[in-house]
């Protein structure tokens, strides 16, 4: 059964399927999972948990074979709640005796008290289960899952304390409860004694976490993991460190993430052969059996969130827009542990889908040649606290001003012209090569608009990927979706009738767009975008746009009008089928955008038929992100 939401799964609702973590363990590949402390109750109340806990960001807490109850804090804690549960139990039935059914606290009262009676329960069995008698009868394999997997800075003697940290904020004393322990002790040990793993994972406090609820400290956590593994150079030289968040924490994601079709529902779109993706929906039948009755459909993919790599293989600051997601971690250390221990090492948990639209994270890497590179300076602790600390106290933001009905119109006509919405940084990065080699064309046939959707490996072989698209079929006052898998060396056909206008926009990866418009009155044309190659066969960066008239009747003329980066216009006469001008190539020199392009094909006398191609054109070398979008267009 799909667990989707945070409270499919608890202390009380174990899951036991195999970790990576396990299969490191059985492969003999050293790992650590680092964190100040679980986030199991050992007796961390407020800001103790804030600053203190892991955030139940360690999900390894929930798996049974890593017996989190076994953590050495708990034990003694639970031995104090044996005797401290009783005494609040018997409070609250006596607060809830004395209180009217009516009154407001009631219900909160009932829900209290039934909380601790079941809290009671799992004391008196964890007591009996759980003692350290038990622990020392575990197999060492046991005992290194738990011991590994929950790996806190108990040698730290302050590891579970606060202290109160007093600095001047102009002539105003202030407060602020900070930890008086290392939250990184045992990790920054362990690199100095040249004892880190060869896997890793660190799970940051919730202070630390940068979520909407504590967006304050994680700047810091974050300088000072790279200051600790930058120390020493012969270990920074070997270390790749990943930044994974987990949400998008309140930012706004204008693109709509990658989902795949039902295998039993064609209107949903097609997948190519060998993908079953039913492991990536939630079923009514499984929904039935929770007690909330949640939605049924895709597991994902989500709302996109940053993910941030930093090593001597990724310097630079280097953009890479592959399609990646949560599995794409493990994917990458699949390949690179299977490489380093020259033996094969996988995750059979991640599906054919998942491995099919996102990427092992590879394309962010390039070779690295001994340089010299320039270490930040990192953030100074003390003087970061207060500053964040005191942020509080400063007045709310004014001055804002409301739109009236024409600023409000303009904006919505042009929001990039608009003078009153806020606009990004000026300026391009250098992007990743991508082995993408993504197609999507349209034709007429008949009474119905086909679309032929491709991720070719002519030119990337092996290396090529695959990739999802999704069709958006735009109506008078509807919009249909239809979702596409197309694995390497594959494509997909799919048809639209004709009777009535269409309008679909096809929206791939790493910002490729085709839109088409038309009807009955489409005219006989085939238009074909695709990329120009060399004697070599290699990608130059630039499009070909073929012609071709089919209409024996009728001689056309076509349009290829730039949208976006100020290329050059060109005009086409197709005469009739069956003569020699019923075929023409367009060349696009895409050299001054970087590869990226935007144009629309259109035919004179025909208003209702357009076709736009947008995208990059990949052509295995490190290119830029869109200038578009960096506002560098001149």
């Amino acid at each position: 059964m799909a667990n989707v939401r945070n409270e499919n799964v608890d202390y009380d609702s174990e899951v036991d399927w195999t970790t990576f973590p396990e299969r490191l363990e059985d492969l003999g590949i050293s790992w650590r999972i680092y964190q100040n402390e679980i986030s199991l109750s050992t007796g961390l109340l407020g800001q103790e948990d804030n600053w203190l806990g892991n955030f139940t960001d360690n999900p390894i807490e929930w798996f049974s074979q890593h017996r989190v109850r076994f953590h050495p804090a708990y034990y003694p804690f639970i031995q104090k709640e044996e005797n401290a549960v009783p005494e609040r139990i018997h409070a609250l039935e006596a607060k809830l005796k004395a209180l009217p059914e009516n009154d407001k606290d009631y219900a909160r009262t009932k829900r209290d008290l039934a909380n601790q009676q079941e809290w009671l329960k799992i004391v008196k069995a964890d007591l009996v289960n759980y003692t350290p008698e038990a622990y020392r009868k575990l197999s060492q394999r046991e005992k290194n899952l738990h011991e590994k997997a929950f790996t806190t800075n108990v040698n730290d003697p302050d590891y579970r304390t606060l202290t109160t940290k007093t600095y001047q904020d102009g002539s105003i004393e202030r407060k602020v409860d900070v930890p008086k322990g290392d939250v990184l002790h045992q990790f920054r040990k362990d690199v100095k004694n040249k004892k880190l793993p060869t896997v890793s994972w660190l799970v940051a406090p919730e202070n630390f976490s940068d979520h909407p609820g504590a967006p304050w400290y994680g700047a810091w956590y974050i300088s000072e993991v790279m200051d600790i593994l930058t120390q020493n150079p012969d270990i920074w030289k070997k270390t790749i460190f990943i930044l994974a968040y987990d949400e998008n924490d309140g930012y706004f994601d204008h693109v709509p993430p990658f989902v795949p079709a039902h295998p039993d529902q064609p209107e949903t779109g097609l997948t190519s052969k060998g993908i079953d993706t039913r492991l990536e929906f939630v079923t009514q039948e499984q929904e039935s059996k929770r007690p909330n009755k949640g939605r049924t459909g895709p597991i994902g993919l989500g709302f996109r969130v940053p993910l941030v790599i930093a090593s001597p293989w990724s310097r630079g600051g280097f953009v890479c827009s592959e399609v990646f997601d949560h599995t794409s971690t493990l994917q990458f250390l699949e390949n690179f542990l299977s490489h380093k221990k020259g033996k094969k090492v996988e995750e059979s948990n991640i599906s054919a889908w998942r491995r099919t639209v996102c990427g092992d994270l590879s394309s962010a890497f390039r070779p690295y040649q001994g340089e010299k590179i320039k270490l930040p300076e990192f953030v100074a602790k003390e003087a970061f606290i207060e500053s964040i600390h005191k942020a509080q106290f400063k007045p709310v933001p004014s001055g804002y001003k409301a739109f009236n009905t024409d600023e409000i119109r303009e904006i919505n006509q042009n929001p990039v012209a608009s003078a009153h919405i806020p606009t990004q940084e000026k300026g391009v990065r250098l992007a990743n090569a991508l082995p993408y080699e993504l197609y999507v064309d349209g034709q007429t046939s008949g009474k119905q608009f086909i679309l032929t959707l491709a991720a070719k490996n002519e030119v990337f072989g092996k290396r090529a990927l695959g990739a999802p698209f999704q069709v958006y079929q735009v109506l008078p006052k509807d919009v249909k979706i239809r979702s596409y898998t197309v694995v390497a060396g594959d494509q997909l056909s799919d048809a639209w009738s004709l009777d009535e206008p269409y309008h679909l926009c096809v929206y791939g990866p790493n910002g490729f767009l085709r839109e088409f418009k038309g009807a009955t009155s489409n005219p006989l044309i085939d238009i074909s975008c695709e990329y120009e190659r060399d004697i070599k066969k290699q990608l130059t960066g630039n499009v070909l746009v073929k012609l071709k008239s089919m209409d024996s009747q009728r001689t056309h003329t076509v349009q290829l009008i730039d949208n976006a980066y100020q290329a050059k216009g060109e005009q086409k006469t197709l005469d009739k089928s069956g003569t020699k001008g019923a075929q023409q190539t367009i060349v696009m020199n895409l050299k001054r955008s970087h590869n990226w392009y935007d144009f629309s094909v259109k035919v004179t006398g025909i208003d209702t038929f357009e076709q736009r191609y947008a995208g990059r054109v990949e052509t295995g070398k490190v290119g830029y992100s869109d200038p578009l979008m960096g506002m560098v267009i001149s």
